[in-house]
């Protein structure tokens, strides 16, 4: 049976199958149907509604919708001009900056799809996303952090055209001339460079008349981004995001954020646009409200605060170290908050104590959700206004089925309370990855997709994830989950961060290893945190070790990330 055929099934409220609608806030339909539109159509409501109010607060210089849209128009009529057409791959490696907004609507404008590039990656991790997206034209800056890395793909053959937009415009004109003077040496020579042949700067792509051919576009197939996976169970996969998928679940976080005043708002754009959450929950969703967008090339925390202090953003969608890292700041009292109305935390699991101590201090409402680069991302989330269970990642957004599924028989749905692997059908699901039909069958039943997260579903139809299936710990045939173990460590009040990472144990199979950072001016040893965990945790669930450590790895986004430390484990196994 289809989503839309589970949707128009009589009795729902009734029904044993979908008990998040016994707590579904009552101003919100679950059943509710979104029309599926282009994505850049967001872009085109907003400037004829509210030309000239800001768009984007790039340090300082702030640009018009009426701007950025004029923008838009010269930039798409020159990637036509350039070949692109539809199904060509435009890859952006770009940091949040206008330049980035301008690409994404330009060439989705132009019938382009948008490949989304980590700024940070390697050269070989540039390379195989290349190859395997067909990426043929990269749009980048005069950086030479970001151009190097470009001129060698376009060295390589890999890609055959480069768009290079000019940083220092970018900046209010007294910025701009500082930089040059300052960071001059940071500037890439573009001109000089073996490949210049190859090289569009920003001035010649945006010298035309600003018209262009308007593809015809079919939201429900054609392709708006193909948005790489992390990599953290193998090797990357694009994700085919179609524009019904961005611009459904841009409508379904709408209706689950309640009453935001169109042209009102001031979105904190702290999260990557190349990144899934960041594209959908600030940028195109900032966009559909025509918010000012408050642009963070790269988060630093002293920075964030005197922005926050000084610009006033009202929505600051994060990954929890953000809130962390804001709550244990040693100023913090110095900084006013009180602007803030709401913020959306996901990437990862938000620690209980971060979410209350967070809106203990600022006011706002702290909503934890949930989803994946294959879900657009959003899936589920807590009710803006309650009820909240701790823990919880919430209910299913509008639109949105979720099915608990044996680990054993993926065709079995469990029942309530009973753990499984968390299950996602609705309109902003991926169709599948980009020329991998393998394995896509392989995260599909029927229509639900597979997230890899173990989790279960209480009465009132609450999810509550245990763990990533990938980060289970095997001891002596039970299953640990790491995330039960860090959520008692950050019960500890001198812990600020933790990661819990399984270890190769003789007895065990595997056992529990925790890595913890404490937080300024707090003490504890490890022999002290064993003993905090003694009451709270099985014998079989107490870590081998706890490692006290300065920092701990986090990905661009800011989450905490194991990867680096399964790594230096791994090594030093080997090693010995």
């Amino acid at each position: 049976m289809t989503v839309d055929a589970e949707l128009e099934r009589p009795g729902r409220a009734e029904s044993a199958e979908f008990p998040w609608l016994r707590a579904y806030p009552p101003d919100v339909v679950w059943d509710q149907r979104f029309a599926a539109r282009p994505v850049f159509a967001y872009l085109d409501d907003a400037v004829a509604r509210v030309p000239d109010n800001p768009c984007t607060n790039f340090l300082g210089k702030i640009l018009t919708y009426k701007e950025i849209h004029t923008l838009v128009s010269h930039a798409a009529a020159g990637l036509q001009r350039l070949g692109v057409a539809k199904g060509t791959k435009v890859g952006l490696f770009l940091p949040n900056t206008p330049t980035f907004l301008v690409a994404y609507y330009a060439v989705l404008k132009a019938g382009g799809t948008v490949v989304n590039y980590n700024p940070l990656y390697s050269i070989e991790e540039l390379e195989h996303q290349v190859k395997d997206s067909g990426t043929s034209l990269m749009i980048t800056l005069n950086l030479k952090v970001l151009f190097n890395k470009v001129e060698t793909l376009l060295s390589r053959g890999l890609v055959e055209r480069a768009v290079v937009a000019s940083f220092p415009s970018l900046l209010p004109p007294v910025k701009s001339a500082m930089f040059r003077i300052a960071k001059g040496k940071d500037l890439a020579n573009v001109a000089a460079s073996p490949v210049a042949s190859k090289v569009v700067s920003q001035k010649d792509l945006m010298t035309n008349d600003g018209r262009f051919t308007q593809p015809a576009i079919d939201p429900a197939n054609d392709l708006a981004v193909l948005q790489y996976t992390g990599g953290t169970t193998g090797t990357p996969k694009g994700a085919m995001l179609t524009h019904a998928n961005l611009s459904t679940n841009v409508e379904q976080v709408a209706a689950w954020a309640g009453v935001l005043e169109f042209g009102k708002e001031r979105v904190m754009a702290i999260l990557p646009f190349f990144h899934v959450f960041g594209m959908t929950v600030v940028m195109n969703f900032g966009i559909s409200r025509a918010s000012e967008i408050i642009l963070v090339p790269k988060f630093e925390i002293n920075e964030t605060l005197k922005l926050i202090h000084s610009v006033k953003p009202t929505l600051m969608p994060g990954v929890p170290t953000l809130f962390n890292a804001i709550l244990n700041h040693k100023k913090i009292k110095s900084y006013n908050l009180s602007s803030l109305k709401f913020c959306m935390s996901g990437g990862a699991a938000l620690p209980i104590e971060v979410r209350h101590n967070f809106e203990k201090m600022t006011g706002c409402k702290l909503v934890e959700g949930y989803g994946l680069s294959e879900t657009a991302p959003v899936a589920t989330a807590n009710p803006t206004g309650g009820p909240f269970k701790d823990g919880s990642i919430g209910l299913p957004l509008p639109g949105t089925i979720i099915s608990i599924r044996s680990l054993e028989d993926p065709s079995k749905s469990l029942g309530l309370h009973e753990d499984g692997e968390i299950c996602i059908a609705g309109p902003q699901v991926m169709p599948g990855y980009w020329q991998k039909p393998e394995e896509t069958a392989a995260v599909f039943t029927g229509e639900f997709f597979h997230t890899g997260d173990i989790g279960h579903m209480d009465e009132d139809g609450f999810i509550y994830i245990v763990d990533r299936l990938k980060d289970m710990i095997n001891c002596s045939g039970f299953k640990v989950y790491p995330r039960r173990v860090e959520e008692a460590l950050y019960e500890h009040e001198a812990v600020e961060e933790v990661i819990v990472i399984g270890i190769p144990n003789k007895h065990r199979g595997e056992a529990p290893k925790a890595f913890v950072k404490l937080r300024e001016g707090k003490s504890a040893t490890p022999q002290q945190l064993m003993e905090h965990l003694r009451p709270k945790l099985s014998k079989i669930e107490m870590p081998e070790e706890i490692e006290l450590r300065a920092m701990l790895p986090k990905t661009m986004i800011g989450k905490l990330s194991k990867k680096e430390l399964k790594a230096e484990e791994t090594q030093k196994r080997k090693v010995g």
